[in-house]
């Protein structure tokens, strides 16, 4: 299995259909490396997914994965590169392993909670909407343990006087960036609103026994 540079990467990526501007790694490098250091059903894991090119050298190799994206390019680039895996695409290390197709993976995401704040205030065009979003806050926020409330409301005044960039700054700040996601300890508490199908998903994902 011969490595190829990431210029051949980038024409295999392009070649199907994907819009990642970056030249991901080539999957006979990543071939290579799982080859030496792993046998057939071991699992392996990238927890900086890209494009996908692990995943999906791993599984033309018969190996299980798990990848980590934050991007939002993840449904686009990632996902539907691994589709057409499974459907038997011939790119990168294909022909070398025989490669026809088939298999299946499972694409979660996590469930927003600290981060549903982050964007309505990214999103959010004017004073009037940032002190709506900041009550919401107050209600339904988990705040950093050190913010006084009290203190918060009694300059108020002055948080109006400040920029749009500035008042984002500070609304962003008073998050407590742990709790961008709902946790898995919290999966049944009804303030997370988790749905029935989020609870039997997760439920089962993590082999979860009631």
């Amino acid at each position: 299995m011969g490595v190829e540079t990431n210029e051949d990467s980038k024409k295999h990526v392009d070649s199907l259909s994907l819009d990642f501007n970056s030249y991901p790694k080539p999957e006979s490098l990543i071939g290579f490396l799982i080859n030496a250091v792993t046998n057939e059903n071991d699992l392996i894991l990238d927890y900086h997914l890209g494009s996908g090119t692990t995943a999906s050298t791993a599984h033309k190799m018969n190996r299980q994965y798990i990848g980590i994206e934050q991007m939002d390019y993840i449904e686009t680039v990632a996902v539907e590169r691994m589709k057409k895996v499974i459907e038997g695409e011939q790119g990168g290390i294909s022909k070398s392993v025989n490669w026809k197709g088939g298999g299946s993976f499972v694409y979660f995401e996590l469930k927003k909670y600290n981060q549903n704040f982050l964007e309505k205030i990214e999103a959010a065009e004017d004073t009037e909407q940032l002190l709506v979003i900041w009550e919401e806050m107050k209600e339904k926020s988990f705040l950093n343990y050190n913010i006084d409330l009290k203190k918060q409301e009694e300059h108020i005044d002055d948080f109006k006087k400040l920029s749009i960039i500035e008042q984002k700054r500070h609304l962003c700040e008073l998050l407590d960036k742990n709790q961008l996601y709902v946790n898995l300890s919290s999966l049944n508490d009804a303030g997370f609103e988790c749905t029935e199908e989020e609870q039997r998903v997760t439920g089962a994902f993590y082999q979860i026994k009631n």
